[in-house]
C-alpha cells in the first residue's frame, strides 16, 4: 500500500513539470491502469487546474470523486472533501468553494451545496455572482417558495448581487403568485444602481398577467419600458397579448398584436397560436385561417398545437367534417396527430350527432397506438346523453371501467345532467349518492345541474336544501346557479326570495344576467311592487343592459294599473 502511494506521489511529482490540462488527460486515461489517487495526488491536481482557471475540467474531476467514479482505497468523498477545505496544507480558497459548490449543484445535491455555500461564508470567503446565482436558481427549483425567499433574504447582504440575482428572485417571485413581492425586489434592484433589463420586465408582464386581477400592472410595466427605451422582444409582447386575452381584454390584445408588427417584432410560433386560439374561441375561424396562412408564408413552422386549435375552431362552429381533412393536411407535414387532436374530432362528432365516426376515430386512436383516456370516454358518455341514448352511455362507462379508467366527477355529472333534465330527478340523486360512496366529492358543477333539475321541476325546496348544503360544503355558488335560482323562484312567484338572492349576488360581486333580471321585474309588477321593480330598470340601465320592450311594457301596465285603482278608490270615497 506505502509502496503504491510513494508511486502515486512520484507520478504526480512529474505531472506538475508538464501542462496541467494534459496531466488532467492522462489522469483520466485508461492507460494508467493500477492508478490510485490519495489526498494529496487528488489536491495537487486540483489546485493546479484551479491555478490556471480551468473550472469546468476541476469541476468534472470532482465530480468523478463524489460520485465515486474515482475509485480509490485512500479516501472517501467526504474525507477528501474534508482534506480540501479543511486541511493546513490545502489553503482553501473562494475558487476551490466555488468548483465544489457548483459540483454539487450539477449533482443535483442541494443540502451539500448550501452546506459548502455557508462554510465558504463563514470562512469569510465571498462568492462570486456566478457561483451565487447557479445555487440561488437551484434552491428556486428545489424548494417551497418561502425556503427560497428566506434564502434570498439571508444571503443578499452576504454576497455580491448583480442584475441577474434579482432576475432570479423575481423570477420566482412571479411562478409563485408573489406579485407584490417581486415589485419590491424591482425597487430593490433599482435602489442597487442597477437598470431591470428586458427579461426582467418580461418576467414582470408574464406574472402580473398570470394573476388574476393583474392586468393593468402588466400594461404599466410595458408602458414603462418603452418610456425608457428598453425594446420588447416577442416574448414580451407575445406573453402581455396572451394576458389580454386571459383576462378578457381582448380588443386590446389584438391591437397589442397589430402594434407588435408596426413596431417591427415578428411574431413567432407561440404569438400566432396564440391568436389563432382567441380568433377560434371567438367563433372567427375564417381570420384564424388567415393568421395560419401569414405564419406559413413567412415561413414560420407549424406545431400539433397549431393544427389542434384551428380544429377545434372548426369543430366548434360544427364543421368537424372539414376538421377532418385539416387532420390530413396536418400529416402530410409530418406532424403527428395526439390525443388532444383526437379527442377534440371525437367530440366534434359527437355535437353533430355523429356517434359512429366518432367510434371510428376512436377505433383509429387505438390502432395508431394511443390509449383512450378518461377525458375521451366522458367525451362519448356526454355524445349518447346528448341523443338521449343512456343505455349507450351506460356501455360505454361498463368499458371504461373494463379497460381500468374509473369514472370521474364529471363523468358523473353527465350522467346526472341527463337524468335530471329527462325529469328523473330519483335517478340523478341516486348517481350523486353512488358518487359520493366512491370518495368523489360533487364540485359545483355537479350542485348545478342537481339545482338546475328540481327548479325546472318547481321543486324550490330541494333546490334551496342543495344550494344551502353548498355553503355548509364550503362550495362557493357561482352566478350560474344564482342565476338559475332566482329564475326558480320567479316562477314560483316568491320575489322576496329572488330579490334577496340577487341583493347577495351584487355583495359577491356576481353578475345578473338578463334573464334574471326581466323574470323578477316582472313578478314585482304582479305583485304590485313597483318601486322595487323601477330600481331593477334602472340597476340595469347603469350596468349596460338594454331592458326590452316587454319589460317596459309590463312596468308601464303595472304603473297605469295602479293609478286607474287609485282614481277608483278616490271616487268611491267623494261617494260616500
Amino acid at each position: 500500500m506505502a509502496e503504491k502511494a510513494q508511486k502515486t506521489l512520484t507520478l504526480i511529482a512529474n505531472l506538475i513539470k508538464i501542462p496541467p490540462l494534459k496531466a488532467f488527460s492522462l489522469l483520466n486515461s485508461s492507460n494508467l491502469h493500477g492508478f490510485q489517487h490519495t489526498h494529496e495526488s487528488f489536491s495537487i491536481l486540483l489546485h493546479l487546474l484551479l491555478s490556471t482557471n480551468s473550472l469546468p475540467h476541476a469541476q468534472s474531476l470532482l465530480l468523478q470523486a463524489i460520485t465515486r467514479r474515482i475509485h480509490s482505497q485512500s479516501f472517501t468523498p467526504t474525507s477528501l472533501l474534508h482534506y480540501l477545505t479543511q486541511s493546513e496544507t490545502s489553503k482553501p480558497n473562494s475558487r476551490l468553494y466555488e468548483v465544489i459548490i457548483n459540483t454539487y449543484i450539477q449533482s443535483q445535491s442541494l443540502a451539500s451545496a448550501v452546506s459548502y455555500f455557508n462554510e465558504m461564508i463563514e470562512k469569510g470567503l465571498t462568492p462570486g455572482s456566478n457561483c451565487f446565482n447557479n445555487l440561488l436558481t437551484f434552491v428556486a427549483g428545489s424548494s417551497p417558495f418561502d425556503e427560497f425567499y428566506a434564502f434570498f433574504n439571508d444571503n443578499k447582504s452576504r454576497v455580491v448581487l448583480d442584475v441577474y440575482s434579482f432576475g432570479i428572485a423575481i423570477k420566482a417571485c412571479c411562478e409563485s403568485g408573489e406579485i407584490d413581492k417581486s415589485f419590491h425586489l424591482l425597487a430593490a434592484l433599482k435602489a442597487n444602481g442597477f437598470s431591470p433589463n428586458v427579461v426582467i420586465y418580461t418576467t414582470l408582464i408574464d406574472g402580473c398577467c398570470k394573476k388574476g386581477g393583474e392586468i393593468e400592472k402588466a400594461k404599466a410595466l410595458f408602458s414603462e419600458m418603452e418610456r425608457i427605451g428598453l425594446v420588447a422582444n416577442e416574448r414580451t409582447y407575445t406573453v402581455l397579448i396572451h394576458g389580454l386575452f386571459k383576462n378578457g381584454v381582448t380588443k386590446q390584445g389584438f391591437e397589442m398584436y397589430e402594434k407588435m408588427k408596426e413596431d417591427g417584432v415578428l411574431p413567432n410560433l407561440y404569438t400566432y397560436n396564440c391568436v389563432m386560439n382567441q380568433l377560434c374561441k371567438e367563433g372567427k375561424t375564417k381570420d384564424a385561417f388567415k393568421v395560419f396562412d401569414e405564419m406559413r408564408e413567412r415561413g414560420v413552422s407549424c406545431n400539433v398545437v397549431t393544427y389542434n386549435t384551428l380544429i377545434g375552431g372548426l369543430c366548434r362552429e360544427m364543421n368537424a367534417s372539414e376538421a377532418c381533412r385539416l387532420v390530413e393536411q396536418m400529416k402530410g407535414d409530418g406532424i403527428n396527430p395526439n390525443l388532444i387532436t383526437y379527442n377534440t374530432l371525437i367530440d366534434g362528432f359527437c355535437n353533430v350527432g355523429k356517434l359512429g365516426k366518432a367510434l371510428s376515430l376512436c377505433r383509429e386512436l387505438k390502432s395508431s397506438g394511443m390509449s383512450m383516456s378518461v377525458v375521451t370516454y366522458n367525451i362519448l358518455v356526454s355524445g349518447f346523453c346528448k341523443k338521449g341514448d343512456t343505455s349507450g352511455a351506460a356501455k360505454i362507462v361498463k368499458e371504461m371501467e373494463e379497460r381500468g379508467i374509473k369514472p370521474s366527477k364529471v363523468t358523473y355529472t353527465i350522467l346526472i345532467d341527463t337524468f335530471a333534465r329527462s325529469d328523473n330527478m330519483e335517478r340523478a340523486i341516486q348517481l350523486r349518492t353512488s358518487m359520493e360512496s366512491l370518495g368523489l366529492v360533487p364540485d359545483v358543477h355537479t350542485y348545478s345541474v342537481l339545482i338546475h333539475g328540481f327548479c325546472i321541476k318547481g321543486q324550490m325546496n330541494e333546490a334551496s336544501r342543495l344550494f344551502r348544503s353548498m355553503v355548509e360544503k364550503k362550495l362557493e355558488p357561482n352566478e350560474v346557479i344564482y342565476n338559475t335560482m332566482i329564475l326558480g323562484y320567479c316562477k314560483e312567484g316568491s320575489s322576496y326570495r329572488a330579490l334577496r338572492l340577487l341583493r347577495e349576488m351584487g355583495d359577491k360581486e356576481l353578475a345578473p344576467n338578463v334573464a334574471s333580471y326581466c323574470y323578477l321585474i316582472e313578478v314585482l309588477c304582479k305583485e304590485k311592487k313597483l318601486k322595487e321593480a323601477e330600481d331593477l330598470v334602472e340597476k340595469m340601465i347603469d350596468l349596460g343592459m338594454d331592458p326590452s320592450a316587454s319589460i317596459c311594457n309590463v312596468l308601464s301596465r303595472a304603473k297605469n294599473g295602479s293609478l286607474v285603482a287609485q282614481t277608483s278608490d278616490k271616487s268611491i270615497s267623494n261617494v260616500t
